[in-house]
């Protein structure tokens, strides 16, 4: 790989909690417009969490997207309109350490034609 690695702080982990049955479309949607490198998608969590002052208890789809810093903002906003959750759970975390080799895939994935790999 190039010499030219991404700083640490440019590739960042977001979390997305969605509907079971809503999370491969968000996946490739986000995936396709080049807004994520890669989307894990953990098939069954469970939350329990408060809304409207009452205790909820649902099945969910955790959605681990790889993106760089750059991207979140529209990230967020193609999130927003496509998710079917009036306030969805979109959290970014700032990725400290990782595979170089890792971290150059997913920065080259990222409003490019093609991955290096």
């Amino acid at each position: 790989m190039s010499e030219n690695k991404p700083d640490k702080t440019t590739i960042i982990l977001v979390c997305c909690t969605c509907p079971r049955d809503k999370a491969a479309d968000l996946a490739r949607f986000l995936i396709e417009s080049k807004l994520a490198a890669c989307v894990n998608i953990v098939p069954e969590v469970r939350s329990i969490y408060r809304w409207d002052n009452k205790i909820c208890d649902e099945a969910e789809s955790l959605l681990l997207i790889k993106t760089g810093r750059a991207n979140y903002a529209e990230l967020e906003l193609r999130l927003r309109e496509r998710h079917s959750y009036e306030v969805p759970e979109i959290v970014a975390i700032p990725i400290e350490q990782g595979l170089p080799d890792y971290l150059q895939w997913v920065a080259s994935c990222l409003g490019t034609d093609s991955c290096a790999g």
